[in-house]
C-alpha cells in the first residue's frame, strides 16, 4: 500500500552561502553590548586574561550566556554560534570556554553580579524599569543524574540540588541565585537573607529607597529572616502554617469576619473569602505590626486537604505581612501572586538551569550565574523590544518565532546586511526589535 503524502521532494546540498542559523539571537548579543553588560564582564575578568591576543573572557562569557539563551545546556552548546562567523564574529572554542568558566573564583563572581547590576540599571534607564518591586523567593530542586560535588538527596527522594532563588515579580528578571546542596533544609533563615542580600544588590541605588516587598512562601516563615527584613527596611509577605493556634481562632471567627477575596483586576473571586487573625493568635514573637490574614475557598478538585480542611469544607491557607494600610484583601492577593515565581523558575530551568553540567560545584555556580545573565537576556527584549504577544512569551515561544530564524548576510559597499526570510510571519518584529534596541541610549561604561 502506497503512503499518501503532500510534501514534494526537495533537493538538499550543504552549499549556501552567507546564511546563517539562530539568526535572531544576535539581537541578545547586541542587548548585551548595548547596556554595557559585555564591557562590564570584560573587565570583571580582565585579571585572567592570559594574553591580549587570547579571547576576551567577558567576551566569552557573553556567548556562553547567548547560546544558553537561545536553548543551550552545556558549554558544547556555544559551537552553534561559534561556526557562524559571518554573523557571531570569532567565538571561542569549547576548551576555551571550558577555561574561562573554571577562571572564575569567587571573587571573580562577585565581580560578574557587579556587572548585572550595571547592566540592569541600564536597561531601567532605558524604560525597563518596574513601578513597584516585589522580589519572590522560592527554592527548587535541580536533579543530577552522576556524582557531583556538592549534589546530595532531597527531600523528595531524589538526587541533586536545592538552590534558593529570588525574582523580580513585576519583569520576570532573576535577581539572584544560591546553589545549594540537594538536602539544604527550606526553613534556613540565613539563606534566606543572603539571597534577599544578593538581590538587594542587583537593583539601582536610586530604587533603594522605594518600599521594597519580599515574598516567601512558608519556607521563609522564621523569625530571623523577617526579623532581618524589618532591619534592612523591607516590607514581607510570608506563608504560615494553619496550626492548631489558627483553627481554633478560625473556629471563633463570625461569618461576618469574611470578606470576598479579589483577583488580580480587583474583581470578586467567587468561592473565596479572607479573614484576618491578628488580634486572636498571639504573634509577640514576630516584628512589630506583624498581621496574620487567613483565606478560604471551596475546594478544587485535586487540592490537598487537611483533616480540619475537610470538616468544614474550606481549603485555607495563611500568611503574615508588616504591610500597613492596605485592605486584608488586596494583601490576600499580592501575597497570592507570588506564585508567579513557580513560572519563571520552570522558564528557568528552560534556560540553563535544569541540569548543572560541571562535576565541581564552584564551577557550578558559574554556570548558575550564566543562565541568571541569560533569562536576563530573555527578560529585557520582552520589555524593551517587543509587543503584542513577543513581549508575554515565555523562552521556548522566542526560541521558536524569533530567536531561531535563519538569514543571509550580504554586503554592501562597507555595510553588512541581515537579510530575514520575507514570509517568515515574525520578521518584521524582529526588525522592529533592533530598531527599538539601537534608538535605546548605551550603558554606562563600568
Amino acid at each position: 500500500m502506497k503512503t499518501p503524502t503532500t510534501r514534494q521532494t526537495v533537493e538538499v546540498r550543504a552549499d549556501g552561502e552567507g546564511l546563517v542559523s539562530h539568526a535572531g539571537a544576535f539581537l541578545l548579543g547586541e542587548l548585551a553590548d548595548r547596556m554595557g553588560l559585555t564591557a562590564a564582564l570584560s573587565e570583571a575578568m580582565a585579571p585572567t586574561r592570559e594574553r591580549s591576543s587570547a579571547h576576551d573572557p567577558g567576551v566569552v562569557l557573553r556567548d556562553l550566556a547567548v547560546a544558553i539563551a537561545d536553548g543551550g545546556e552545556c558549554v558544547t552548546d556555544l559551537g552553534v554560534l561559534a561556526d557562524q562567523d559571518a554573523l557571531f564574529g570569532g567565538v571561542a572554542s569549547e576548551t576555551t570556554a571550558h577555561r574561562v568558566v573554571k577562571s572564575v573564583d569567587a571573587g571573580r563572581l562577585e565581580e560578574i553580579r557587579g556587572a548585572r547590576a550595571l547592566a540592569r540599571e541600564a536597561a531601567w534607564e532605558a524604560g525597563a524599569r518596574p513601578e513597584t518591586i516585589t522580589c519572590s523567593i522560592d527554592a527548587t530542586l535541580l536533579g543530577a543524574a552522576s556524582e557531583k560535588q556538592g549534589a546530595a538527596g532531597d527531600y523528595k527522594g531524589g538526587f541533586g540540588f536545592h538552590p534558593l532563588l529570588c525574582y523580580l515579580d513585576e519583569t520576570g528578571e532573576p535577581l539572584a541565585g544560591l546553589l545549594r546542596p540537594g538536602n539544604a533544609g527550606a526553613n534556613t533563615a540565613d539563606d534566606h537573607f543572603e539571597v534577599l542580600q544578593m538581590a538587594l544588590e542587583q537593583l539601582p541605588a536610586r530604587d533603594l529607597d522605594r518600599e521594597i516587598l519580599v515574598r516567601t512562601d512558608i519556607g521563609g516563615r522564621t523569625h530571623a529572616f523577617t526579623q532581618d527584613c524589618r532591619d534592612a527596611g523591607i516590607r514581607f509577605s510570608v506563608g504560615y502554617e494553619v496550626d492548631e493556634r489558627v483553627r481554633e481562632a478560625l473556629g471563633e471567627l463570625s461569618s461576618s469576619a469574611w470578606q470576598s477575596a479579589i483577583d488580580a483586576g480587583g474583581e470578586v473571586r467567587e468561592g473565596a473569602q479572607v479573614a484576618e487573625l491578628t488580634d486572636r493568635v498571639d504573634l509577640s514573637a514576630w516584628p512589630e505590626g506583624t498581621r496574620l490574614i487567613v483565606r478560604r475557598e471551596r475546594p478544587h478538585p485535586g487540592a490537598q486537604l487537611s483533616v480540619f480542611d475537610c470538616e468544614v469544607g474550606y481549603r485555607h491557607t495563611a500568611f503574615i505581612t508588616d504591610q500597613e494600610g492596605r485592605g486584608i484583601a488586596a494583601l490576600e492577593c499580592r501575597h497570592r501572586g507570588r506564585a508567579i515565581v513557580e513560572d519563571e523558575i520552570r522558564c528557568g530551568k528552560d534556560t540553563g538551569m535544569r541540569r548543572l553540567p560541571f562535576a565541581c560545584f564552584e564551577h557550578n555556580m558559574v554556570w548558575l550565574e550564566l543562565s541568571l545573565i541569560a533569562q536576563e537576556l530573555l527578560a529585557w527584549p520582552r520589555l524593551l523590544c517587543f509587543d503584542g504577544e513577543l513581549a508575554l512569551a515565555e523562552p521556548k515561544r522566542l526560541r521558536q518565532r524569533v530567536l531561531h530564524v535563519a538569514g543571509k548576510v550580504t554586503r554592501s559597499g562597507r555595510r553588512k546586511v541581515l537579510r530575514l526570510p520575507r514570509d517568515w510571519p515574525w520578521a518584521e518584529a524582529l526588525v522592529a526589535a533592533f530598531a527599538r534596541l539601537r534608538s535605546l541610549p548605551l550603558g554606562a561604561a563600568p
